[in-house]
């Protein structure tokens, strides 16, 4: 199906496990094509995208806290119809139930929310762009991935024998076919390295034992650092390779850049925004969407029995927790990157 469609399944039948959270991240690796512009780009968006609102990954994690905030926007407004009088289905107004003097209606007023609200909107704008550009900083480390690997090709196919020497067309495919599989080897295990293991690691073996030799391929599974050490026998592939050192130099670069990717990859794994940050955004979001039906009550009085509020701090807390998970999916980016499509893109360019 498109990349378009690629979005947790919605069978019944599909564990549950995958259908939100951890489990559905491995359904947003997408990759477009022309094709999938054209639907990106379409009229009919924003009416597919309403069709698809109940079967949100992001609307499916922050339930509990709709619930949560939505619960409290009931109990206020049933709490201050049976304190403060109700209107019935005939428009009669009616005292209240509880007329103790302890009975009092609850309420807050709506200028602090209004004087927070730029406050909450710069944290969660800044939320939002600091994983956003976490996840285009890994886009780009791939990419950068692709394109040398086939520099690196490239320069080994071209380059290959100096100075007249005579070159024997087997010896000749056979280093240059090591140096194409070393180099998917190193970013098959990068990916490895910034994938979950019970995800990755059965298909990492099995791949790799299926295109290295034996022994190439027991060195590199039981390597502490798996990318490093594809690199180091990328390294030794290159130097075996007949041609002037000036031109070994030249590719050896690739491999800089390769060790770069590497680290910033890494970093990114192993460095989220500073923890104080979320959790204080955390903290200060649903607060102020806990306390936000006190202030809605007043306001919505032109409404039966001020019930408008409820759906109101509902969709007020959708759209709030919505941008908040929106940043902690975008935060850790590697689950969600086509990486295993890079791999294979990647190989087969080499190959």
């Amino acid at each position: 199906r498109s990349s378009l469609y690629r979005a947790p399944p919605i069978d019944p039948a599909a564990p549950v496990t995958e259908r939100s959270g951890e489990g559905s991240r491995k359904y947003r690796r997408t990759v477009y094509t022309h094709a999938e512009w054209v639907k990106h780009r379409s009229p009919d968006r924003f009416v597919n995208n309403l069709g698809t609102l109940f079967n949100s990954g992001i609307y499916k994690q922050i339930g509990k806290e709709v619930a949560l905030t939505t619960s409290v926007a009931i109990l206020v407004c049933g709490w201050n119809l049976l304190t403060g009088g109700y209107q019935d289905v005939a428009g009669v107004m009616h005292d209240p139930i509880l007329k103790e003097n302890w009975a009092m209606m609850i309420g807050l007023p709506l200028t602090p929310f209004t004087i927070l609200t730029p406050s909450l909107g710069l944290l969660l704008v800044f939320r939002t762009n600091a994983s956003y550009n976490r996840w285009n900083e890994a886009r780009k480390f791939w990419g950068l991935n692709i394109n040398h690997t086939r520099d690196l090709n490239r320069m080994a196919t071209a380059w290959y024998g100096h100075d007249g020497i005579p070159i024997d067309p087997n010896t000749r495919a056979e280093h240059l076919r090591q140096v194409s599989l070393l180099t998917w080897a190193f970013v098959r295990s990068m990916k490895r390295h910034l994938s979950p293991p019970d995800e990755d690691e059965d298909d990492y073996v099995a791949e790799i034992k299926s295109r290295l030799t034996p022994d190439q391929a027991n060195a590199m599974i039981s390597a502490v650092h798996r990318p490093n050490r594809a690199l180091f026998d990328l390294s030794v592939a290159i130097e075996q390779l007949p041609m002037h050192f000036v031109r070994k130099n030249s590719m050896n670069n690739n491999l800089s850049i390769f060790e770069d990717t590497l680290g910033g990859s890494e970093r990114l794994l192993s460095s989220p925004v500073p923890l104080f940050y979320s959790r204080h955004t955390a903290r200060f979001l649903l607060t102020w969407l806990i306390f936000l039906p006190l202030a809605l009550y007043e306001p919505f009085a032109n409404s039966w029995n001020h019930a408008v509020m409820i759906p109101a701090t509902a969709f007020i807390s959708v759209c709030l927790f919505g941008i908040e998970e929106l940043a902690t999916q975008l935060e850790e980016p590697f689950t969600i990157l086509p990486m295993q499509g890079f791999c294979d893109k990647i190989g087969a360019n080499c190959d």
